[in-house]
């Protein structure tokens, strides 16, 4: 009997992650994600998937962000009632993630609906809070490098990928083949996470590409943040900085905790972490000590080194300050949340600052502004940008190409196939000439939709 994988999401694209392996009979999916960015993706999220939920006999999750995970709620509720396999730290965060993106889903819909902009009616939500937080009591947790059965017969390892809290690649043996998913991996550099683990030996490797194409530059975090801060609080400005609620606001406030230390930044200078979610986040460093670089003391540092701002009434009191100050806020590409209320109001003054703090997709807010564009459209509003634009290339949480392809050749036995996976068109087959010029391994970048034998 064949084992086969089915590439379900995360094939010619950085998003929605699904891959379904057959055999005997059985049904496994490695990773349930979301499809996000370009609408013709998005509605991929509103098509029945070629098996039922019902069908579908265990799920193994690498990590917990939504191009991963935020699927989950929508399996459960339409019929998927076994288990979720994840580590710890995973769980923990998809109980932040998963409710917060229901909540979110529920509001697109009633504001389509109070303008009647849906071309349905009424616009319904994906899945709700409510979903969400059913799914999460399918969770079974697993520690790192201990093997275990999602299904009889079938044997499962997670091993450390950095990235952010909980990432795992997943070794999957079954039907006598070694199947690794590298799930997204991190740098080795990483200011946070620790180093990912080096591969295990396997027949099959399916390979993430986020950064296939592109190196990471020799400047790190604090030789960029260091000088941009330093002007900031030379002129007394304020600096809005958009950042993901899970990793790069955590490691922005490090980076600047670290910068106050070394004095080169000033220590008065005021920090404001504007996220419910990223406050959540932040707290659960404490609960998983040896996960990332980060001693007890040094967690409590970065805890201690903002304010944390909880209520929408904390968050429109920011308003009232002045600066010099630094206010972190979600969302990262500056596609909603809190952080627009702070460019609305900070944006036109050209002694503020506005700090991308990593890659910014195309047709958002963030890479308009990342493109000096000089106005920018908020809540129906134009807002002029006079405040000084800084672009940081050394945040991304992603091993760069040259990491990829190093994390590849420290596997020490050539596999039968790698598939290229997660990445934009151009970076996945800039990962696959290199994989197939510089180690000389069968590789190829499988279609949405086509099943291949593992």
């Amino acid at each position: 009997m064949d084992v086969n994988i089915t590439f379900l999401g995360g094939s010619g694209t950085v998003t929605g992650s699904k891959y379904l392996v057959r055999h005997g009979g059985k049904c496994l999916l490695v990773d349930c994600g979301l499809f996000q960015g370009y609408k013709q993706l998005r509605l991929r999220n509103w098509q029945p998937l070629p098996v039922t939920p019902g069908q579908i006999d265990a799920v193994l999750l690498t990590h917990a962000h939504l191009d991963h995970s935020g699927y989950l709620p929508l399996l459960a509720r339409d019929g998927y009632t076994r288990a979720i396999h994840a580590t710890p730290a995973t769980r923990d965060l998809c109980a932040i993630l998963l409710p917060d993106s229901g909540h979110l889903q529920e509001e697109d819909a009633a504001f389509l609906n109070r303008h009647q902009l849906s071309s349905h009616s009424p616009a319904l939500p994906l899945y709700t809070r409510l979903d969400a937080v059913h799914c999460m009591r399918q969770f079974k947790v697993h520690t790192m490098n201990a093997a275990f059965e999602p299904l009889p017969g079938w044997r499962a390892t997670f091993s450390p990928a950095g990235h952010i809290l909980g990432a795992a690649s997943v070794l999957l043996e079954v039907g006598g083949r070694r199947i690794l998913f590298s799930g997204d991996l991190g740098r080795p550099d990483d200011l946070l996470m620790n180093p990912p683990d080096a591969p295990p030996v396997a027949d099959t490797v399916l390979i993430e590409s986020t950064y296939g194409d592109r190196q990471h530059p020799p400047e790190t975090l604090l030789e960029e943040l260091g000088p941009a801060l330093q002007r900031l609080a030379g002129r007394g400005g304020v600096a809005v900085v958009p950042v993901f609620a899970v990793g790069r606001a955590q490691m922005v406030l490090h980076a600047i905790g670290l910068l106050k230390a070394q004095g080169a930044v000033p220590k008065s200078l005021k920090v404001f972490l504007d996220s419910p979610m990223a406050v959540s986040t932040t707290g659960l460093y404490q609960h998983h000590l040896g996960e990332h670089r980060l001693n007890a003391r040094e967690v409590q540092a970065m805890e201690h080194g903002a304010t944390m701002v909880q209520t929408p009434e904390q968050s429109k009191g920011l308003a009232r300050l002045h600066g010099p100050m630094v206010i972190l806020a979600a969302s990262g590409m500056a596609t909603g949340g809190r952080v627009l209320h702070h460019l609305a109001l900070h944006a036109g003054d050209h002694r503020n600052m506005i700090i991308l703090t990593g890659h910014q997709a195309p047709g958002t807010r963030g890479a308009r502004l990342a493109d000096g564009e000089k106005t920018i459209r908020i809540h129906g509003q134009d807002v002029s940008v006079s405040a000084e634009v800084v672009k940081l290339s050394s945040a991304s949480a992603h091993a760069d190409g040259n990491q990829l392809v190093a994390w590849l050749r420290s596997m020490g036995h050539a596999p039968d196939q790698v598939f290229v996976v997660h990445g934009e068109m151009n970076a996945a087959d800039h990962l696959r000439q290199r994989i197939a010029h510089e180690l000389r391994w069968p590789v190829s970048v499988p279609e949405h939709g086509s099943t291949v034998a593992a």
